[in-house]
Order: C-alpha cells, then sequence, then structure tokens
C-alpha cells in the first residue's frame, strides 16, 4: 500500500513529511560531487551528503548558510538539500557559496518544486521561498556558471539542479 497525504484536493506520497529529502539526489550527487566538500542544510549529520562536511543552523557550532569554516572557503563542492527554501535571502546564500567554489568547483542543489502545494510559504510558514527552477538557472546563467543542469519533477516534488564554476 502506498501512504498517501492529502492537501487542497492532491494526493501527495507520505514519504514527503518525513525528512531526509537527500536521500533521492544523493546518488546522482555522487556522480558530480567529488573531493573535499560541504552539505549545507542537512538537518542531521547522518543525512548529509557522504564525506561532506555538515552544515546546518540548529548544530551546537557557530556555522550556518551563510557562515562556513574557512578551510572550506575553496572546496569542490556545495550539496544542498531542501534548505534554501528556508533562507531569508536565497540570493545572498547563492553569492557566498559561490564565493566558497574553487573555479570548477560544483553547487548542487535538491529543491522542492512549486507543484507540491503544501511546500508553498503561504501554506508552510517554513518555508519562505518556492522554486520552479526556472529562477536558479537563470541565477546560475548570470553568474557565469556552466554546464548547467536542470531536472524535472521527481516524485518527491523536488528537482534537482547543478553547475560548475568558472
Amino acid at each position: 500500500m502506498i501512504e498517501t497525504i492529502a492537501f487542497n484536493d492532491s494526493k501527495y506520497p507520505m514519504f514527503q513529511t518525513k525528512g531526509h529529502a537527500s536521500e533521492f539526489a544523493i546518488p546522482f550527487a555522487k556522480h558530480v560531487c567529488k573531493g573535499v566538500g560541504l552539505d549545507i542544510g542537512c538537518m542531521k549529520e547522518e543525512w548529509a551528503f557522504p564525506g561532506a562536511k555538515a552544515i546546518d543552523k540548529d548544530f551546537e557550532d557557530e556555522w550556518d548558510a551563510y557562515n562556513i569554516p574557512r578551510e572550506y572557503n575553496n572546496c569542490d563542492y556545495i550539496f544542498s538539500s531542501h534548505c534554501l527554501e528556508h533562507l531569508p535571502n536565497w540570493v545572498t546564500a547563492l553569492d557566498y557559496w559561490y564565493e566558497n567554489l574553487k573555479t570548477n568547483g560544483v553547487l548542487f542543489l535538491y529543491l522542492p518544486h512549486f507543484s507540491q502545494q503544501y511546500w508553498r510559504p503561504w501554506h508552510n510558514r517554513k518555508h519562505v521561498h518556492c522554486f520552479n527552477g526556472d529562477e536558479i538557472e537563470s541565477y546560475m546563467k548570470d553568474k557565469g556558471y556552466i554546464n548547467i543542469f536542470k531536472s524535472g519533477v521527481d516524485l518527491n516534488n523536488s528537482f534537482i539542479i547543478m553547475g560548475e564554476k568558472i
């Protein structure tokens, strides 16, 4: 039996309510996120991208999306799953992450898609933004990223977008 939840006359898989969305993106990220990197917004260390330094505002340290450890100021990749929608200023965060990626470094984002009605900020107050991917893709192009790839919406009502800093 497939467990579901209902919201506004739509059904969604129950697993969308459990957290750890990164489990759906990690298999793809393993192909491009190599070397020394960060997982920003992983919520729990055991949910972090394998081998990455786990960063989350709820950890008992000083690090968060706007303040990463100095030793990661030239990292090979930044992986982030279901984090950007919670940040007050996603552009400021992405600018900061860009500054901390080395040339040819990979930005790998897994984000909730606008299609999941409950995740929209006016329904879920934990989210302050909602995305369809076009705005992130436009930002990345304007910033000069190359090899930008954006997936479609998956069964977790989320999408992947990744690019390489030049």
